[in-house]
């Protein structure tokens, strides 16, 4: 079964963090970060390719693994070591048969429905969210909450959890202790471009200490 390197599940901004994805990776790979989830709404495919070529290879220098958001294609063809679908995206199962047995497919889940039929899909890890208010999604889906995802942690048993969804410093740990095996971060780790490395080692911090209560 898939487990997560670490509790921090960071996903790069080039709009909040003004840095190109290559330079996020670094960053965050330097405070700790393991696996790390590339962002992009907003480039043509050949620009991101190339954005994503390079964060791969920040990220091998580095020693931490890549998942590529909604992009399969792209995941593929920049040797990424997996792929995060959402509900509108390529269905997983075909993810699986174009990416192979190995790669980490990710999928997200908005209620305690969709999160009961995500667990017969070939994936490795559930994503529940948006847990609190979110700034990063023009459209959010309503809002699941620490109980929702209590409540998804009590049906989904044999895949990891990572929660989404207006994470901070000050709510990571209660994400936990609900049951999230992980805490995806976007906002939180790019309020100040020179703090990303402390700022990403303060989660991890904060987290860890969770998990030994």
């Amino acid at each position: 079964m898939f487990v997560f390197p670490n509790r921090l599940y960071p996903i790069t901004d080039t709009e909040l963090s003004g840095l190109r994805h290559a330079e996020q990776v670094e960053q965050l790979a330097a405070g700790g970060a393991k696996l790390i989830q590339i962002r992009e709404k907003n480039l043509r495919p050949r620009a991101f390719f190339e954005e994503a070529l390079d964060a791969v290879k920040a990220a091998r220098q580095a020693g931490c693994k890549v998942i590529i958001n909604d992009r399969v294609d792209i995941a593929l063809a920049v040797g990424a070591d997996g792929v995060h679908l959402g509900q509108d995206d390529m269905p997983p199962d075909a993810a699986r048969r174009i990416l192979g047995p190995n790669a980490i497919i990710g999928f997200s889940t908005h209620t305690l429905e969709q999160a009961k039929q995500a667990v017969k899909l070939p994936i490795n890890y559930l994503a529940v969210g948006p847990i609190f208010g979110t700034q990063t999604k023009v459209n959010p889906d309503a809002e699941v909450g620490l109980e929702g995802l209590s409540l998804i942690r009590e049906v989904v048993t044999d895949i990891p959890l990572v929660a989404i969804g207006g994470m901070t410093l000050a709510n990571s740990q209660s994400v936990i202790a609900a049951g999230a095996d992980a805490v995806a971060v976007i906002s939180a780790l790019y309020r100040e471009n020179s703090q990303i490395p402390q700022t990403t080692n303060d989660f991890l911090r904060v987290l860890e200490a969770q998990s030994t209560k």
